[in-house]
C-alpha cells in the first residue's frame, strides 16, 4: 500500500504531543517565486497544521532574529502563501530596492503576524515561554535546521525533533549540484543523524539511501507524498499534439535529452513545452533554448491552474530525470489522465508501478520512438493510460499525515 514503507520498531501508545512547531522559514524565503516540490511539501504541512485540531505554531528565521507564529497566524499565512500576497514595503525601503523584495515583504508580513519575537541569543527563552512541554518540532524544508535551533528546541521540556528528508541526491550525485551546496547538505544530514528523534522519508527509496551517508540513522518512517495540482479546466487531447516537461532547468532533470530528441524528430514536430525556471550548471542547454529550437517553447512562472490545463491537454508528460527522491510531477500528470514517460528509477516503480512508460535516461532512441508513437495516436495512448489507472490508489496527503502525525 502506498505510504506503508519503512516503519519504526514499535507502535506508540501515548497520546499525540500537545503541540507541533513547524519551521516555515523556507516558505518565507521563497516568497515571490513559484513553489517548487520542496516548497509545496512545506506548504502542505502548513495547511494541515493550520486547519487541524491540535495546537500548532510556526517558526521563522529572519535577518533580525526569530518569529513565533500562533495558530491563527498560521491560518493567515496559508492565505498569504497561496496567493503570493504579502504586506507592502514601507516607502523608505523603496528608495533603495532590496535584492529580494518578495522575501522582504514576506518577512514584514510574518513580523506583523508574530505573537513573539526573539534575538538569536534569546530563541530558547522564547520557545520555553510559549511552547507547551512535549512540543514536536517539524522541519520539512531543510532550512534553519541549525545548532542554535536544535539547542533552543531541546530546551523545551520533553520536546522532540522530526525532520523530513527529501533525498540524498547532493551526496549521491554531486556532479548535478549547484556550487557550494554539497558540503552544507552533508552538514545538514550530520545534524539530522545526531539530533533527530524521527526521520520522515518521502519514499522507501529515500529511506534506503540514508545509511550510505549517516553514521547513525534515527528511527525512520516512510510517508509517500500526495499530489495537489488540482483538476484541469481544459479538455484533453489538444490538436495538434503537444508534450510537457516540468521542473527547474538543471542538469539532473536531463532537458538535454529532450532537446536532442526534438532536433531529430521529423517535421512537422509536435510542440514541447518546457516549464520551469533556469537553474545552474546548464549553460549548453540554456544556449540551445535561447536559439529557439523548432517545436520547443520555454515558459517560466506559469500558475498551477494553467500548468494543469497544459498537462491535461497534452499527448504526454515527459520526465527523463537522472535521479529523484520522489518526483511529484509524474504522479500529478498520471492523475490528470495523461500518459507519462519517465526515467526508469526505483522510486517511480515504488508508487506508480507499471503506469508510466519507462525508458533509460540516456537512451535517446527509445525516447524518440515512444514520443513518435504518442504523437501518431494520442487518443489510443490516453485510453491505454486510463485503463492502467483503473484500480490504482495513488498516495495522498491524508495518508501521509495519518502516518506522520501519529508519530509526532
Amino acid at each position: 500500500m502506498p505510504g506503508d514503507g519503512t516503519k519504526l520498531a514499535t507502535t506508540p501508545n501515548n497520546a499525540p504531543p500537545p503541540a507541533r512547531l513547524l519551521d516555515v522559514t523556507r516558505l518565507i524565503r521563497r516568497a515571490g517565486h513559484r513553489l517548487t516540490g520542496v516548497d509545496r511539501v512545506e506548504f502542505a504541512y502548513l495547511e494541515r497544521l493550520a486547519i487541524g485540531a491540535d495546537p500548532a505554531f510556526g517558526l521563522v528565521r529572519t535577518p533580525m532574529g526569530y518569529l513565533l507564529l500562533d495558530k491563527q497566524a498560521l491560518c493567515e499565512l496559508v492565505l498569504h502563501v497561496r496567493d503570493d500576497a504579502w504586506d507592502a514595503l514601507p516607502f523608505w525601503s523603496r528608495l533603495a530596492p532590496p535584492a529580494n523584495p518578495g522575501r522582504r515583504r514576506a518577512e514584514r508580513t510574518a513580523r506583523r503576524l508574530a505573537s513573539a519575537r526573539a534575538l538569536p541569543a534569546r530563541l530558547g527563552q522564547m520557545l520555553r515561554q510559549y511552547l507547551p512541554a512535549g512540543t514536536a518540532y517539524l522541519n520539512t524544508g531543510h532550512s534553519n535546521f541549525t545548532a542554535r535551533v536544535i539547542r533552543a528546541v531541546r530546551s523545551v521540556p520533553g520536546a522532540r525533533i522530526a525532520v523530513l528528508v527529501h533525498d540524498t541526491i547532493p551526496l549521491d550525485h554531486p556532479e548535478f549540484q549547484r556550487d557550494g551546496t554539497v558540503v552544507p547538505f552533508k552538514g545538514f544530514l550530520a545534524r539530522v543523524a545526531d539530533h533527530a528523534d524521527l526521520v520522515i522519508a518521502n519514499s522507501d527509496d529515500t529511506a534506503r539511501s540514508l545509511p550510505r551517508h549517516m553514521a547513525r540513522v534515527p528511527p525512520v518512517v516512510t510517508a509517500l507524498l500526495g499530489a495537489d495540482l488540482g483538476p484541469p479546466r481544459a479538455e484533453p487531447a489538444a490538436d495538434p499534439p503537444h508534450f510537457v516537461t516540468l521542473g527547474t532547468i538543471e542538469p539532473r532533470k536531463n532537458h538535454a535529452l529532450l532537446l536532442d530528441v526534438w532536433d531529430a524528430l521529423p517535421d512537422p514536430k509536435p510542440t514541447l513545452h518546457v516549464l520551469g525556471r533556469r537553474g545552474w550548471k546548464n549553460e549548453d542547454v540554456f544556449a540551445r533554448l535561447d536559439a529557439r529550437p523548432a517545436g520547443v517553447v520555454e515558459t517560466e512562472g506559469m500558475g498551477d491552474a494553467d500548468v494543469a490545463d497544459l498537462i491535461a491537454s497534452s499527448a504526454g508528460f515527459l520526465f527523463p530525470s537522472h535521479a529523484e527522491g520522489f518526483g511529484l510531477p509524474p504522479l500529478e500528470a498520471a492523475q490528470l489522465g495523461v500518459p507519462v514517460v519517465c526515467a526508469d528509477l526505483p522510486v517511480y516503480r515504488e508508487f506508480l508501478g507499471d503506469i508510466p512508460v519507462y525508458a533509460k535516461p540516456d537512451d535517446r532512441y527509445a525516447w524518440s520512438r515512444i514520443i513518435e508513437g504518442l504523437t501518431k495516436d494520442p487518443g489510443a495512448a490516453r485510453r491505454a493510460h486510463l485503463d492502467k489507472m483503473q484500480g490504482y490508489s495513488p498516495p495522498t496527503w491524508d495518508a501521509h499525515f495519518k502516518i506522520v502525525l501519529s508519530w509526532t
